[in-house]
C-alpha cells in the first residue's frame, strides 16, 4: 500500500527541516521572553537583599529595555557584517553572560549593568530571529513559521514564571530563601544560562541564510542551503539570480526618506509609532514585569503571587495561539478592535477593584471579593491583549510600510516601542505607591483611545501583497 509519492515525502522532509531551523532561530524569542519577564519573581528578593526602594528597583527592571533598544539598532548591522548565525551565537553568549553575572552581583548598580547586557541580547534576538526565518522559509509557509517568534516569546515568559514559582517554593516560599547557599532570586536570574546554551548549540546546527551567503559572494554554499530548505524542485539558478537582482537593486533607506507631512515624519510612520506606543501604554508589561510586586501590594503572599504570575502567562500563551490561528482569517483590524474593547473593559474593572485597597506598602490589603474581581480582570486583560495587540502590532509593522522605507520605518517604530515599554516599566512602582487604582485608570484611558486609533488610522493589510503598500 502506497504511503505517498517520493515527491510528497521529500517535500515533507524539507518542510520538517525548515520547521527545525525556524524553531532554532525562534529560540532567541524564547530567551527574549524569559529574560524580560524573569525579573518579575526576583523583584522582592532584590529589594530585600540590597535594601533598596521602589525607585531603585524600577531602575534595575527598566534599564534592560534601554539595552534592548540599543541591541535592536545594532542587530541589523551585525547580521549583515557577521552573518545571521554568528549574530545568534553572539546573542546567546550575551544571554549566558548576563544570566551568570546577574546571579552574583555585588551591588544593585552592577546588577543593573548585567541587566543592560541581557537587554542588548534581547534587542538582537528581537530582530535576528524574524529576519532569519523570513529569509529561509518557503513563501507558502512564511507566515506560520514567522509566528514561531511570538509563540516562543510567550513560552519564554511562561517558563520564567514557572521557574520563579518552583525556585521560590523550593526556598521555603521566599525569594530570599537559600538553595545550596544561594538565594532563590539569584537562581531565578542565573538559570537563564541553560536555555542560552541550548540556543547557542541549536544555532550551530542550522545553515546560514542564503541571502547573506549570496551577498557575501558564497553562491555555491547558498545553493546548498536553498536546496535544503526549498527542495529538489527549485530552479537554483533562477533563485540565486532572483536574490542577486534584489540585492543589487535594493535601496538602503536613509532617515530623510521618512520625512514628509505636517509633523515631520510621513503619516504612515507616525501610525506605526502610534501602534507601538499604544501596545505598551495599556500597561501590559506591568503584568509580566511586576505582577508579583502588584499582587503583594494588595496583601497576597509572595508564593501565591508567583503562582498568579504563572497563570497569567499561561493565559498569554492561549491568547497568542488563538491570534496566530485568526490573524489571517479574520484580519488585523477586527482583532485589534476587539482586543482594545476587551482591554478597556478589563482595565476599568481592575481600577474599580483596586480602589478598595486599604493601607499602603507591606500593610496593604484588599478584601476577598475585590481581590477576586481584580484577579479575573487581570487575566481577561492579558487574554484580550494576547489575541489582538500582542500579535497584530508586529504583523502590521512588518506589512504596513512601503517597500523602500520598510526596514528603517520598522526600526523606528520598534525603537518607539522599547522606549514606551521603558516609560511604563520605570514609572509603575512610583505610580502604584501614589494610587494603584488611578494608575489603572490611566491604562484604561489609553486602551479606550486605541479604539478610534484603530478605527480611523489603521488600514487592513490582510490579503494584500507587500508591493501594494505603496
Amino acid at each position: 500500500m502506497s504511503t505517498g509519492s517520493p515527491v510528497q515525502s521529500a517535500d515533507q522532509a524539507h518542510l520538517g527541516h525548515v520547521v527545525f531551523i525556524s524553531a532554532a532561530a525562534a529560540m532567541g524569542g524564547f530567551l527574549f521572553g524569559y529574560d524580560s519577564a524573569v525579573i518579575n519573581g526576583a523583584v522582592t528578593g532584590i529589594q530585600n537583599h540590597f535594601g533598596v526602594g521602589n525607585g531603585e528597583t524600577a531602575f534595575v527592571v527598566a534599564i534592560a529595555l534601554l539595552g534592548s533598544a540599543l541591541g535592536a539598532v545594532l542587530a541589523g548591522r551585525l547580521a549583515d557584517h557577521l552573518g545571521r548565525v554568528r549574530t545568534m551565537l553572539l546573542a546567546a553568549t550575551l544571554f549566558a553572560i548576563s544570566g551568570v553575572g546577574s546571579m552574583f552581583p555585588p551591588s544593585i548598580e552592577v546588577l543593573g549593568f548585567w541587566r543592560v547586557i541581557g537587554g542588548i541580547a534581547i534587542g538582537i534576538a528581537s530582530v535576528i530571529a524574524p529576519t532569519y526565518i523570513a529569509e529561509v522559509a518557503p513563501t507558502a509557509y512564511r507566515g506560520r513559521l514567522a509566528s514561531f517568534q511570538q509563540l516562543a516569546i510567550v513560552l519564554g515568559i511562561t517558563v520564567s514564571q514557572l521557574a520563579n514559582w518552583a525556585l521560590n517554593e523550593a526556598a521555603g516560599g521566599s525569594s530570599n530563601g537559600h538553595l545550596g547557599g544561594i538565594q532563590a532570586w539569584q537562581w531565578m536570574l542565573g538559570v537563564e544560562a541553560i536555555p542560552a546554551l541550548v540556543y547557542g548549540l541549536m544555532a550551530l546546527a542550522i545553515p546560514e541564510s542564503p541571502r547573506f551567503l549570496i551577498a557575501d559572494r558564497q553562491e555555491e554554499q547558498a545553493r546548498k542551503v536553498l536546496l535544503e530548505v526549498e527542495g529538489e524542485g527549485v530552479d537554483l539558478d533562477a533563485r540565486v539570480a532572483e536574490i542577486r537582482a534584489v540585492l543589487d537593486t535594493s535601496h538602503k533607506p536613509r532617515l530623510k526618506d521618512l520625512l514628509g507631512g505636517r509633523f515631520g515624519l510621513l503619516p504612515i510612520v507616525w501610525i506605526g509609532i502610534g501602534a507601538s506606543v499604544f501596545q505598551q501604554f495599556v500597561g501590559i508589561n506591568v503584568i509580566f514585569y511586576y505582577s508579583s510586586f502588584l499582587w503583594q501590594s494588595v496583601g497576597i503572599d509572595e508564593s501565591n503571587s508567583l503562582l498568579i504570575s504563572l497563570s497569567t502567562s499561561i493565559v498569554n500563551v492561549v491568547g497568542t495561539v488563538i491570534a496566530i490561528a485568526l490573524v489571517d482569517r479574520i484580519g488585523r483590524k477586527p482583532l485589534a478592535l476587539a482586543g482594545s474593547i476587551g482591554m478597556a473593559a478589563a482595565l476599568a474593572t481592575a481600577a474599580w477593584a483596586f480602589s478598595y485597597r486599604q493601607g499602603t506598602g507591606d500593610t496593604a490589603t484588599l478584601d476577598d471579593t475585590h481581590a477576586t474581581v481584580a484577579l479575573v480582570a487581570a487575566h481577561v486583560f492579558v487574554f484580550c491583549f494576547a489575541f489582538s495587540w500582542g500579535v497584530v502590532v508586529w504583523v502590521l509593522l512588518g506589512e504596513m510600510f512601503p517597500n523602500k522605507i520598510r526596514a528603517l520605518a520598522l526600526s523606528v517604530a520598534a525603537s518607539a516601542q522599547w522606549i514606551a515599554n521603558w516609560a511604563i516599566t520605570v514609572s509603575f512602582p512610583s505610580l502604584s505607591d501614589w494610587n494603584l487604582s488611578a494608575t489603572y485608570v490611566i491604562y484604561t484611558a489609553f486602551a479606550l483611545l486605541s479604539i478610534p486609533f484603530v478605527a480611523y488610522c489603521i488600514k487592513e493589510t490582510k490579503g494584500r501583497s507587500l508591493e501594494e503598500m505603496g
